[in-house]
């Protein structure tokens, strides 16, 4: 049952990939056949070799942050640095918040 294009993303190879959003089948990457992950409609991916940028992104990906779209237009915030990574995820580990709410916090209090 397909819907919208959404991002498709390979962490290993930086690379992202636009296709029908289909819950019904894993996509694969088309350089290393690896499993792609499900990043979202409101997802721009980063240059190639911004290794900084992809670092950020995996940690992001991995807790469970993606990038959808919602009722008023965009994703909300997402950590860009590994600065703003660390002090959302020593709030979590402090606060007993969840990874994936504290990433998306605008600010930590």
């Amino acid at each position: 049952m397909a819907h919208g294009k959404t991002s498709y993303v390979c962490l290993p190879c930086r690379a992202s990939y636009k296709q029908a959003h289909d819950l019904t089948r894993q996509r694969l990457c088309p350089r290393c056949a690896e499993p792609l992950i499900h990043a979202g409609s409101a997802f721009a991916a980063p240059r190639r070799r911004d290794i900084a940028a992809w670092r950020t992104l995996a940690v992001l990906l991995n807790a469970g942050v993606g990038f959808h779209k919602s009722c008023c237009g965009g994703p909300g915030f997402r950590p860009r640095t590994m600065r703003e990574i660390r002090e959302r995820m020593t709030y979590a580990q402090r606060s007993g918040e969840p990874y994936a709410r504290a990433l998306s916090r605008y600010q930590v209090p």
